[in-house]
């Protein structure tokens, strides 16, 4: 097996030799268009728009920056740019490039006159020029428009995506095509968040208002992303208005926020603060029982831009701080408290030649702990602590062939306090640095044929597992035998060297502490294969039709037999996934009508016991109709069925021995209390899921202020879906029931 992956890497190596192309290229009559796209009122980075040469019938998308490069443009000749982005006035210009030489346009597309219209009602998928696959990306805007449980949330947008489900209303936490919660990777700009949620899990502690735009990758995500097995969320931040100071405040019946903009010499800079101020919509989420629910958040980037210091460079630092805190006044009730706090750096280059390169240095910490008081719940406490240093480097060639390498640096610590099955005091306290090379070609100078391959190289590893994996090789691929249709294909290797703890049985996780994955186990890894089609039969129809398979090896599961202090607290598991996700796009000016349907099936094996985990949901299905009414006005509905969760059935009782008091006598108190026996895991179903979610915007222009009202209902016709059955007494819990909510935003 080791043979093979070093066979593999050379090959990697040669081929990226063979098609590595001389330079003299740029001798030729030709030139290198690159441009910078943004938003002429605040100077944002419009990411994935699109830039189109109309005489060549070339084009290409902006990355995440705002920028895109265009090669082998004919030299010494004028031709028509348009550039195009959702919500924006489409902008057309002449251009004109050098021989031999990279000619840079800095363009500015201004917002169109009527609000945005959600062409893309939660994801805008890659063109077929792209060998991308299983990516969605989703605007600021968007986060606006999708229906509010009480505010915008990044989780719970994407709960709205096909292979995305979720184990109830209460949960932001996802889960993505079979995998485990703890396999999605959520980026801030390039840095690891390890518990993004607050208030239980409700929401996410990424303010919306802060987000420019989210690449979610629900699987072959390319090389340059390692470390966890299913998802890749990719979250980039505003930079701030360039232009102007600004100032908004907004309001929730969960919280309140602000947020200030503005120029900072040649730069600029943007913070944003939230803070929880009453528990009663908290109510809603949980039966109308009282949690007290205290948190909040704050972020902040600033950016430096000098063309006189260093021509294309950008420097920009960023940080986050979040905290929650449950403390109840109760002493039989345990408190929960937990915090989250990252910091990071970047330095990104533009050079004359079509070559981007980017340092980032960052830091991550995570603390959490739970106090039993008097509750009898087990005593927990957790520390993570990230430390990492990334060099990347993107080179485009004229032929439209793209490498990307680079070089990650990232020093973990975890420390874990808790107590086992056996009530003994276990302490895990682990630290090490995984050190990795990735590599990856784009051939693209096809246009019927797109294709990227590479792979990560762990020089190093976090555990001292000598049978820990040193490459992860991924391809992906794009036919287009028509330009209306592609068929786009994807396999890789993906491996995880940190886990969370937690427990199938629990209803609400308030938070899954993490660690590194013990030494005695092999290391967890996944195999991802996925092909998909995609076919455009008009401009305002798409359909789109994927079949992924996963295999994840090596599942570290707590060990719940564990009975002598020699037994270890973790064992392997084996996991195995596959499904079909299917999606229509309609948009016929001024309704946009999308659905989506997945058939999916997820299978958990522990001690040769197959079963299914509490996240697998058979059949889903979502629907979503909007409007833009025009004069700032915007409605939409959605429609979400999904077929029942599994769970273990409660097959009997019997009586239990509590010793809660060993001072009370029992001729006045009886130990004895019922005790569920439950059946075969998992093996049973709970009845069907379906609800009708509706929203509806309005902007308000008052010189010099501008608001935005926004009114949402969750389950418009009050449906009852069953949360759980309480195994003590088999009552029946709900989720959320018919829930009106309204933000308000003053924009100064």
């Amino acid at each position: 097996m080791r043979k093979a992956y070093h066979l593999s890497l050379f090959v990697f190596l040669l081929q990226i030799f063979l098609l590595f192309p001389n330079n003299n290229s740029l001798a030729q009559d030709t030139g290198i268009l690159r441009g910078l796209v943004t938003d002429s009122t605040t100077a944002e980075a419009l990411a994935f728009s699109s830039a189109y040469i109309k005489e060549l019938k070339i084009g290409a998308n902006t990355d995440t920056r705002g920028y895109f490069l265009i090669t082998s443009v004919p030299a010494n000749q004028n031709f028509t740019l348009v550039v195009s982005y959702v919500g924006y006035s489409t902008k057309t210009m002449t251009i004109r490039v050098s021989k031999g030489k990279l000619s840079h346009y800095n363009i500015k597309l201004a917002p169109a006159n009527i609000q945005m219209r959600t062409i893309e009602s939660i994801g805008e998928r890659i063109k077929a020029t792209d060998s991308k696959i299983s990516i969605d990306r989703i605007s600021a805007k968007q986060l606006e428009l999708t229906p509010k449980g009480v505010e915008s949330d990044v989780f719970r947008t994407i709960k709205y995506l096909p292979g995305v489900t979720s184990t109830s209303d209460v949960s932001a936490r996802y889960y993505v095509r079979g995998g485990t919660s703890d396999q999605n990777l959520v980026l801030v700009d390039g840095i690891t968040i390890y518990n993004p949620f607050h208030a239980l899990g409700l929401f996410s502690v990424v303010d919306p208002d802060i987000v420019n735009s989210i690449e979610f990758f629900k699987g072959g995500f390319g090389a340059q992303f390692g470390g966890r097995l299913s998802s890749v969320m990719n979250i980039i931040l505003k930079d701030g208005n360039k232009n102007r100071l600004s100032s908004k405040l907004s309001g929730s019946f969960l919280s309140g926020k602000f947020l200030v903009e503005g120029p900072m010499g040649e730069g600029s800079f943007i913070i944003t603060g939230r803070k929880s101020f009453s528990n009663q919509i908290i109510k809603k989420f949980l039966n109308e029982n009282n949690v007290p629910v205290d948190f909040y958040d704050i972020s902040f980037k600033a950016n430096y831009i000098d063309a006189d210091f260093l021509p294309g460079s950008k420097f920009s630092v960023n940080g986050f701080s979040s905290s929650d805190n449950l403390n109840n006044a109760d002493p039989s009730i345990e408190d929960y408290n937990w915090k989250s706090n990252a910091f990071g750096f970047k330095w990104f280059q533009a050079s004359d030649a079509p070559l981007f390169f980017e340092l980032g240095l960052s830091v991550s910490n995570f603390n959490g702990s739970t106090v039993p008081k008097f509750s009898g719940k087990t005593p927990l406490d957790n520390k993570v602590s990230d430390l990492a240093l990334k060099m990347d480097f993107t080179y485009v060639f004229e032929n439209r062939g793209e490498i990307n390498v680079g070089f990650h640096v990232q020093q973990i610590a975890t420390d874990l306090n808790f107590v086992n099955a056996l009530g003994a005091p276990v302490t895990f306290n682990t630290s090490g640095a995984n050190i990795i090379f990735y590599g990856i070609y784009k051939l693209a100078q096809f246009d019927f044929f797109k294709l990227d391959f590479g792979t990560r190289v762990n020089l190093t590893t976090l555990s001292r597992n000598s049978s820990k994996k040193g490459l992860e090789p991924r391809i992906n691929l794009t036919l287009i035998p028509f330009s209306n249709f592609s068929v786009k294909g994807s396999a890789g290797i993906f491996q995880q060297e940190l886990t969370t703890i937690n427990d199938e049985n629990e209803v609400i996780n308030i938070f899954e502490p993490w660690i590194v994955i013990p030494d005695y186990l092999p290391p967890t890894t996944a195999t991802h294969y996925i092909i998909g089609f995609d076919y455009t039969p008009f401009t305002s129809l798409n359909l789109g039709l994927e079949y992924y398979y996963k295999r994840t090896n090596n599942l570290p599961i707590v060990n719940k037999e564990k009975i002598s202090s020699t037994d270890r607290d973790f064992i392997s598991g084996e996991g195995e996934s596959y499904g079909i996700e299917s999606s229509i796009k309609l948009d016929i000016e001024p309704v946009t009508f999308s659905t989506s349907y997945t058939l999916a099936y997820a299978y958990r094996t522990v001690n040769s016991l197959r079963y299914y985990p509490k996240y697998d949901i058979r059949h889903s299905f979502n629907a979503s109709l909007e409007f833009n009414l025009g004069s700032g006005w915007n409605t939409g509905i959605v429609w979400i069925y999904n077929s029942g969760l599994p769970f273990t059935q409660i097959v009997g009782f019997y009586d239990k021995y509590y010793f809660d008091n060993i001072f009370t006598s029992w001729v006045n108190f009886d130990p004895r209390r019922p005790y569920g026996i439950l059946g075969v895991q998992n093996i049973e179903r709970l009845p069907t899921y379906h609800r009708l979610d509706f929203t509806v915007s309005k902007k308000f222009i008052f010189d010099p202020f501008n608001i935005d009202l926004s009114f949402s209902i969750i389950n418009v016709y009050n449906r009852q879906n069953i949360f759980y059955y309480k195994r003590d007494t088999g009552e029946r819990v709900n989720m959320l029931p018919f829930l009106p909510t309204a933000t308000i935003k003053i924009e100064l």
